[in-house]
């Protein structure tokens, strides 16, 4: 499998997403239980089918790009809002970047790393660790680079991002990310109850860091990624549940902006499970 990796980061970007464009699609067609899934959360968030119709394709694509954006060489990257950004970390009490299941969320500690972190602002990214060991070793060697940390969903994760932080550094991680049981609050996330994290809130409101949404675009024809940062909109609440709906707000905020390229397929309403 290292060797499979090793040939596909090597290949032309346009034809990597054009591979998995095609195997979008072939899931999309052959698993009845991904398609409903897929279909129900669109429905959900009132997204019509020429909207959700480019999602297909574009699942496979956010596959079939990690050979290339692990192990190859550098892909073109744009930036969008790059002032916010720069405005967060220029207050000094740490930045906590949030994204949501978007695009090409890979690029975004890449881009962060690459532009920012290499002087005194290195990004700490919160990642689940794969199962099978092969894979474990090949991810944590491929992300870690100058600029960027990775932080397991482990409590030594957690004290990890919290002294980042509170040192000025930046934070990122996917807020729509369903966390073990007891780690987050049912929310409502467009319209429906979902188990969502609490450790977001918990980071900004332990160490007074600023909140920045960011996505990264994946621009069509294999011609590279736009990274976009955005302002948060409000203070969060104290409230646990109050800021876990807030965040939702701001992630599905971010999901209307783009909803071809949102993983309509992640099981966002799926029960918690009782471990990490």
């Amino acid at each position: 499998m290292i060797r499979f990796f090793k040939f596909f980061s090597v290949m032309p970007l346009w034809l990597a997403h054009g591979l998995g464009w095609i195997a979008g699609w072939v899931v999309f067609a052959s698993s009845g239980v991904y398609r409903r899934r897929f279909l129900a959360h669109a429905r959900q968030a009132g997204i019509g089918w020429r909207h959700w119709l480019g999602a297909v394709g574009e699942s496979g694509k956010m596959v079939a790009e990690l050979p290339r954006l692990w192990l190859g060489p550098p892909v073109p990257m744009q930036l969008r809002g790059g002032q916010h950004i720069e405005a967060a970390l220029a207050l000094g009490r740490g930045v906590l970047v949030m994204t949501p299941h978007l695009g090409c969320f890979e690029i975004i500690a890449q881009f962060y790393a690459q532009q920012f972190g290499q002087t005194d602002h290195p990004m700490t990214a919160l990642f689940r660790p794969p199962r099978q060991s092969w894979l474990r070793d090949l991810v944590s060697g491929a992300r870690v680079r100058p600029g960027l940390v990775m932080a397991p969903t482990t409590l030594a994760g957690v004290k990890q991002m919290i002294k980042s932080l509170k040192q000025g550094q930046t934070v990122g991680l996917l807020p729509d990310q369903v966390p073990p049981l007891g780690m987050g609050v049912w929310a409502p996330f467009f319209g429906r109850d979902a188990y969502t994290m609490t450790l977001s809130a918990r980071l900004a409101q332990q160490t007074g860091a600023c909140l920045v949404l960011a996505w990264g675009e994946r621009q069509s024809w294999g011609r590279g990624y736009r990274v976009h940062f955005e302002p948060f909109s409000e203070s969060l609440p104290t409230d646990a549940a109050q800021a876990a709906a807030l965040i939702n707000r701001e992630m599905e905020a971010l999901i209307r902006l783009c909803p071809q390229q949102y993983l309509w397929g992640y099981a966002r309403y799926k029960q918690p499970r009782e471990e990490i």
